[in-house]
């Protein structure tokens, strides 16, 4: 994820609240989603799917929050 952005990931974690809070949510449903698509959780389709664009959505706000930062340095 956001590759492009790593060394300003490890710089923001733990020092950035707003960065931290997209990042744990981004990380969250990534795990419910593939816990759901290997069974270990019974979600259904709809569910994975709205799950699936949720966490799409995060990653555009986390790039976003970073290409900002990039910005302003």
């Amino acid at each position: 994820m956001l590759h492009e952005h790593r060394e300003l990931i490890t710089n923001l974690k733990g020092k950035d609240a707003h960065f931290d809070k997209l990042f744990e949510a981004h990380n969250e449903l990534d795990h419910k989603i593939k816990d759901a698509e290997e069974g270990r959780i019974h979600l259904d389709d709809l569910e994975i799917a709205r799950m699936k664009k949720e966490k799409l959505k995060l990653k555009d706000d986390l790039n976003n929050y970073l290409n900002s930062i990039k910005s302003k340095a």
